[in-house]
């Protein structure tokens, strides 16, 4: 069943939404012409209330959750931060329980978010993908600029069990472990100076890598901004559901937190 938002928020404090719920919804059923399900915007408020109470709420600085509205347009409503430039994206691409398909080619986002834009040691950036990249060739999920600028990325490389990454460091790293052997949250994750995380398949690896000053470009998703060679490449074949960007946070709880919210919205939905 439906209520209108108006009714949600008249309800009595310990059931109200948090007033960042509100603000999102209200946005989304702009661009939808539609209100939302109930119980997505229940899944909605329990991801926002579950990350403040789990104190990584402020570090996500630019998201989307890329599942839930009933458009295209409706998706691409921050969560946080500035809303996403569209490039080729079309209402055909989008699935409200699953996400967004990239075509691997001339299909992606512009978060808008500068790789400058938080500190050198403090940052992370991930996604979660319903359907993961398969092929045996580099495919990014989340890319800022190249390596030789500082730059922080994510991709499926030339196995299909394993990710390769760098944040804020010149290096690209492949994991050792199989952090790319199911669909879910794909991410990197910088506290420190000397070392970072690399996260997939419920699994962080830690990484000795040692940080540089980040270069100045903005993050795209289902793609890498490549400002050597091409000035985009490395296309997502994944369908990607939600993305984050900002500074250094749990790694292990926004996964159960993203998790738990896209497993809800595919439920909530008939």
């Amino acid at each position: 069943m439906q209520y209108p938002l108006r009714l949600l928020l008249s309800a009595p404090p310990s059931v109200r939404l948090q007033p960042e719920t509100v603000a999102y919804v209200a946005a989304v059923e702009a661009q939808d012409g539609q209100a939302l399900e109930s119980t997505v915007v229940a899944a909605i408020d329990d991801f926002i209330t579950g990350c403040k109470a789990d104190g990584i709420w402020n570090a996500i600085k630019a998201s989307c959750i890329l599942a839930g509205a009933r458009t295209l347009s409706g998706s691409l409503v921050p969560l946080a931060g500035t809303a996403p430039t569209n490039f080729n994206f079309v209402s055909g691409d989008y699935n409200r329980k699953t996400g967004l398909m990239g075509d691997g080619s001339t299909k992606y986002l512009n978060s808008n978010r500068n790789n400058n834009a938080d500190p050198q040691n403090s940052r992370h950036a991930a996604v979660f993908a319903t359907t993961r990249n398969t092929e045996d060739i580099p495919r990014a999920y989340i890319g800022s600029v190249f390596a030789t600028e500082g730059g922080t990325q994510v991709f499926s490389g030339a196995s299909p069990s394993k990710l390769s990454s760098r944040i804020a460091d010149i290096t690209t790293i492949t994991t050792t472990g199989n952090l790319h052997s199911a669909n879910g949250f794909f991410g990197v994750n910088r506290s420190g100076s000397t070392q970072y995380q690399a996260r997939g398949s419920t699994t962080n690896e830690t990484i000795t890598q040692s940080s540089v000053a980040p270069g100045s470009a903005n993050y795209l998703v289902f793609a890498r901004n490549n400002r050597t060679g091409p000035v985009i490449d490395l296309y997502a074949t994944a369908r990607l559901a939600f993305y984050s960007i900002g500074e250094s946070l749990d790694f292990a709880l926004l996964d159960a937190r993203v998790t738990t919210l896209i497993n809800a919205i595919g439920a909530a939905i008939p």
